[in-house]
């Protein structure tokens, strides 16, 4: 028999090798790692002529290949303590933290978008957690992570309220079916605090059956002035082809921009339907008004009010390896929607990415 050779080894291979070893070496402590890429290229029809596309964060770049969003992440699970450590960069990084607000001059989105999660929590009780630091938003069905939801795309109700927030979580499970959260936070969807004012937030939870879960989500505080917010999502998932999601939301200021009380809503109707191991169809319908432009300002002197459809379809092409397609369109009454000769009442986008979780 011949003798095997002998392998040699590359400052990459070593430092690979290193990597997995710590990463192996560490799980008995409770500590795991992992990573997240999100490829895309999309075409908006109404050709925007500087490339940035209107009212999304993803995906928010016309006609060029780009990366929507990649994380490394560190999750820490132990019987008494858990954390995330998540560090991120993409154009719905980009795009989602541009408000960031920047109050002197140690704050501001330069470093603080680059965090898509860092918290750290501690176990109160059996079913007792409590967590501060900046976490994922409580709010809405739809996550910044695209892995995680029906369609690729996200709802103008996902785009229109938090993905993220800062503070402080109280979280209690009653049994197997009741859950809540009780979290003081800086504000909406903010890391460095823009006045000297928290807000509450709240959700309670409800699992009628593993088929089928409400929940009801609240944010109250004080942002130019007092706003209110509630949404209601229901999840139901009646077989293992069929998974559908509804988000319904309504929030009231008591000044809009203009000097009046307003309010805004929207709701949004997915479902998925898997055809084969590998394929799956997804779709949407939706609806978002914002009259008195309270979290859509527009400088076209209409009121954002706009139906949206989408139609997708998915492959999984390995356990953690997904190629998801979407066709989307917007329909409004009003000539809302920028393009590279004005506004107009339609705009649509097609949309393709490759993503992988490891």
């Amino acid at each position: 028999m011949k003798n095997k050779p002998i392998p040699i080894l590359t400052p990459v291979a070593i430092a690979v090798a290193s990597i997995t070893d710590a990463a192996y070496a560490a799980k008995p402590h409770g500590i795991s790692l992992g990573g997240f890429i999100d490829a895309y290229i999309a075409y908006d029809v109404n050709n925007p002529s500087n490339l940035d596309r209107s009212f999304t964060t993803q995906p928010a770049r016309h006609n060029e290949f780009n990366i929507n969003l990649a994380y490394l992440e560190a999750k820490l699970e132990r019987e008494k303590v858990h954390g995330r450590l998540a560090l991120q960069a993409g154009t719905s990084v980009q795009s989602n933290y541009a408000s960031e607000p920047t109050v002197g001059s140690v704050s501001g989105p330069n470093l603080s978008r680059h965090l898509q999660e860092a918290f750290v929590g501690y176990r109160l009780g059996d079913a007792t957690w409590i967590d501060a630091g900046i976490m994922l938003s409580h709010i809405g069905v739809e996550s910044f992570i695209s892995k995680d939801n029906l369609l690729y795309t996200r709802s103008l109700v996902a785009d229109f309220s938090p993905y993220y927030e800062t503070g402080v979580r109280l979280s209690h499970s009653f049994n197997d079916q009741l859950s809540a959260q009780l979290l003081v936070l800086n504000g909406w969807q903010i890391i460095s605090e823009n006045n000297q004012n928290k807000a509450l937030g709240t959700q309670l939870s409800y699992s009628f059956n593993p088929k089928l879960t409400l929940i009801y989500n609240t944010f109250f505080g004080r942002e130019s002035s007092f706003r209110h917010f509630h949404d209601l999502i229901l999840k139901f998932t009646p077989d293992e082809a069929w998974s559908f999601a509804a988000q319904a939301d309504i929030g009231f200021q008591d000044e809009a921009p203009g000097g009046q009380n307003a309010s805004w809503n929207g709701f949004s109707v997915m479902a998925k339907r898997s055809i084969s191991q590998m394929f799956a169809i997804t779709s949407r319908v939706e609806r978002y008004t914002d009259p008195k432009q309270v979290l859509i300002a527009s400088s076209y002197g209409h009121a954002f009010q706009s139906w949206g459809a989408s139609l997708g379809l998915d492959a999984n092409l390995d356990s953690n390896i997904w190629w998801r397609n979407e066709v989307r369109g917007y329909f409004s009454d009003q000539a809302i929607f920028p393009s590279d000769n004005g506004f107009k009442t339609t705009d649509g986008v097609i949309v393709s990415s490759i993503s992988a979780a490891f």
